[in-house]
């Protein structure tokens, strides 16, 4: 799949379900109201979406959510969509969780052919972590992600940058992270759905972070990729990697390589724009796959060169009026 401006399309993440047993304050409102569960797709008609898209190029395969782990039978999905490992014609099975269910699932996951996974963690202190995420417990996040080493998962933190929040805390976390084997990856908050409070008050440039982080860490670019649009350092303190996704202060759109497809079927082309395709209908119209492949097709050829992510005092709405557990992270 090629889009119009010459990029290949070679990664797909699938979100399957909105729901979450988190609600952190950058994603989501406290009181959410969720999809009906009859207008998610079953988890065979995401098989099916999932392989036809393998069948057109897709090499990369994330699992998102909300929050995947909480969906009924997820582990079938998985197991299916892990014979495409066995073939070669799916180099990675991955997902992205906020870490709740991985004490009971890291090594059914490692047995089905994930190898890697990035896990959601925005503070090592338990009582801010009960604040921003509203229902999380860190020491059940903690037991996960012991759970998820010690089944040979490689592991990376994502964290989000949050102002007057976790800024002060990063370095920190650089350490905890390093020193247990793991990656981390700083992420800025996007303007995506309604949720209570300002988030200009939420938004921490990465490159005032990182400015900062230069006075306590020597970092070295270096060209490590994992398909997503992190751009990564090593730090020579701890012999770790950095990464810093950058959708305000540096917009990674020029090698965008990525489409998603939320729980209801519906291909976004672009996390920041609201242009859309659906794929549900195609997908329930026949038994066979060409009316999907024709839609697919056709979605492609309208991927914008890239998103109008801004937050500012001037820009108080969000981007995009979904929220990020609808469109999947």
């Amino acid at each position: 799949m090629i889009d119009p401006f010459g990029r290949t399309v070679s990664y797909l993440r699938v979100s399957v379900t909105d729901r979450c047993d988190f609600r952190c304050v950058y994603c989501m409102a406290e009181d959410m109201t969720f999809l009906p569960k009859r207008d998610l797709l079953s988890l065979e008609e995401l098989e099916r979406l999932c392989t036809a898209f393998i069948a057109k190029g897709v090499r990369k395969l994330r699992l998102t959510g909300g929050e995947p782990l909480v969906r009924r039978n997820i582990m079938w999905l998985i197991e299916a969509l892990g014979r495409h490992l066995t073939t070669g014609r799916l180099e990675e099975l991955t997902l992205t969780t906020n870490g709740s269910q991985l004490d009971r699932y890291a090594h059914d996951l490692a047995a089905l052919g994930v190898r890697r996974i990035n896990v959601s963690v925005d503070t090592l202190d338990h009582d801010k972590f009960k604040a921003i995420t509203r229902w999380g417990d860190l020491s059940r996040v903690m037991a996960g992600l012991k759970a998820a080493q010690d089944a040979g998962l490689q592991v990376k933190l994502n964290v989000v940058a949050l102002k007057d929040v976790n800024e002060h805390e990063i370095p920190e976390m650089i350490r905890f992270a390093h020193g247990q084997g793991m990656d981390l990856t700083l992420i800025e908050t996007m303007p995506l759905g309604e949720i209570e409070g300002d988030r200009t008050e939420q938004y921490l440039p990465l490159s005032t972070v990182r400015e900062r982080l230069s006075e306590r860490f020597t970092m070295t670019d270096i060209p490590y990729k994992t398909g997503g649009p992190a751009r990564y350092v090593e730090v020579e303190e701890t012999g770790g990697r950095l990464g810093f996704i950058t959708p305000l202060t540096h917009n990674f759109c020029e090698s965008c390589n990525r489409v998603r497809v939320t729980c209801t079927g519906t291909l976004f082309m672009c996390l920041g724009q609201e242009d859309a395709a659906d794929l549900r209908a195609p997908l329930r119209a026949s038994e066979g796959n060409e009316l999907l492949a024709q839609a697919i097709d056709e979605a492609i050829t309208r991927k914008p060169k890239g998103h109008d992510f801004v937050i500012d005092r001037r820009h108080r709405r969000p981007a995009v009026t979904r929220h990020m557990s609808m469109t999947g992270g």
